[in-house]
């Protein structure tokens, strides 16, 4: 579990992280924070780095558009206006997230956390690469309920954003490729690698867990590892975990497949900074983790496409878990908070 990746272009990546915050600061690596390798405890990253090479310019741009509440129709939403840093980039408090003229959305806004590393995103895996997640939420129109045409007018009508752009594509029109490449540059930031579990995994200073900490390790490799699999805390499929019967307001997976298989299937959530990103599920339904973990020892329900690994022996649904073993598999759940990503100022809005 310690090997160490050394990779150019994420050395590159880790600097724009750890730089100063003024747009033309020199990329410097800083010890104690994200360094010239990727984190020992991750695979490697889905996300193709050679086809957008990390830039300090472009992750400043990146990190403009993504506060810029132009980007939606009426100038109210901005991406970070629904995913917080301090949440680990989810939408703290709201089980569904207000767009423009104050319009609810119908799921959850996820949190947003290494998502080099992600094969598809959103809950029901509509989008399979990071450069064209952005257009679902700006063409939603229950969220920013805009068009990538007039977000390209407005941007090249400013005279800041031509500039910076031209700086880092040259000159000319702002296309769409520039502008959902510089995006994907601030978000492929977004990694949380610097949790108390981490610097145990990896054998770091601040590594130790408490004796019931441990034990709640060991909870969760028993019941929950089988999805929530490797230091990702995710294994990138999509299952019903027993939430609903018919799933008629929100059919998951099959919203993008079609296939009556995949109904009430949604995306497995990584469970990294989890005691942040309340509340849970893809309606946001469960608002502590006390409640997400009575569910699975009791709440289930039983449906046509329920995960198998649910169905037990005796006829019952669900995990069993007594009293002693919620308590432990909450300590160390509480063990994957990063405190280091939520409050880097690298991730932060531009002031």
């Amino acid at each position: 579990m310690k090997r160490l990746v050394a990779a150019p272009l994420a050395a590159v990546l880790a600097g724009l992280l750890v730089a100063s915050c003024q747009p033309d600061a020199d990329v410097q690596p800083t010890p104690g924070l994200p360094g010239s390798t990727l984190p020992g405890n991750f695979s490697a990253p889905a996300y193709a780095l050679d086809q957008n090479p990390p830039n300090r310019e472009a992750f400043e741009l990146g990190r403009k558009l993504f506060y810029d509440p132009r980007l939606s129709r009426d100038g109210s939403v901005s991406c970070g206006s629904c995913h917080q840093q301090f949440v680990a980039f989810a939408h703290s408090g709201h089980t569904l997230s207000h767009g423009v003229d104050n319009r609810l959305g119908t799921r959850n806004a996820p949190a947003l956390q290494n998502l080099r590393w992600r094969r598809s995103l959103m809950w029901d895996g509509g989008v399979s690469n990071l450069e064209v997640l952005p257009l679902a939420p700006i063409t939603n129109p229950v969220e920013m309920d805009e068009t990538l045409p007039n977000v390209l007018r407005k941007l090249n009508d400013d005279a800041d954003y031509r500039q910076r752009f031209a700086k880092v594509y040259g000159t000319g029109t702002i296309g769409s490729q520039q502008f959902l490449k510089a995006l994907a540059q601030f978000m492929a930031g977004f990694t949380s690698a610097n949790s108390r579990y981490d610097h145990y995994v990896r054998g770091e200073s601040g590594g130790t867990l408490t004796a019931q900490e441990l034990r709640g390790l060991s909870v969760f490799k028993a019941n929950c590892a089988s999805c929530h699999a490797t230091d990702l805390f995710t294994d990138e499929s999509f299952r019903n975990n027993g939430l609903d019967r018919q799933f008629a307001a929100d059919s998951g997976r099959a919203h993008i497949t079609s296939r009556p298989a995949d109904r009430g299937l949604f995306k497995v959530p990584s469970l990294r900074n989890v005691a942040r990103t309340a509340p849970y599920m893809h309606d946001g339904r469960f608002n502590t983790l006390e409640q997400v973990l009575d569910h699975y020892d009791t709440g289930m329900v039983e449906s046509a496409t329920l995960d198998p690994q649910f169905r037990r022996p005796n006829g019952r649904l669900g995990i069993p878990l007594t009293a002693q073993q919620k308590s432990e598999l909450q300590a160390f759940l509480l063990t994957l908070t990063d405190e280091q990503f939520l409050k880097n100022p690298q991730l932060a809005e531009p002031r």
